[in-house]
């Protein structure tokens, strides 16, 4: 039988990205409206046709309403594309679909500026606006 060498096992971080989920906690003032920026300079993916790596920062603001997203769960979340083959346009909007998801903002705005790469240099930007009662 093959026993799993240390080089083969798991990395502890490789363990957390893939166990990660978008954690929440309550927003310590909910009713005032504040705007919340987080920048994630580190996102990669792979290009579905090519499979080339693409490197983005990801842009993230927002307006809480009940919920606030725990911020190391934020990067674990946006690491765990580092093996997805995925567009640009498609991770962009995926991202601003599962944070929705995670925290039902008043509004949120998703920004990916991706690293050129054959003379062409590519910015995505989806928001979402709650729809009020």
């Amino acid at each position: 039988m093959g026993q799993t060498t240390e080089a083969q096992a798991m990395k502890y971080g490789e363990r957390e990205i893939e166990n990660g989920e978008l954690i929440t906690f309550p927003n310590p003032r909910p009713g005032r409206h504040y705007t919340i920026n987080i920048t994630l300079p580190e996102y990669t993916c792979k290009c579905p046709f090519s499979g080339y790596p693409d490197f983005a920062t990801i842009y993230v603001s927002y307006i809480p309403d009940q919920k606030v997203v725990e911020l190391k769960a934020i990067k674990l979340y946006i690491n765990s594309y580092r093996d997805r083959y995925i567009s640009h346009e498609e991770g962009v909007n995926q991202i601003l679909d599962d944070l929705v998801a995670a925290c039902d903002p008043l509004e949120m705005t998703i920004k990916g500026d991706y690293q050129p790469r054959g003379n062409v240099h590519t910015v995505v930007e989806v928001t979402h606006k709650k729809e009020q009662a």
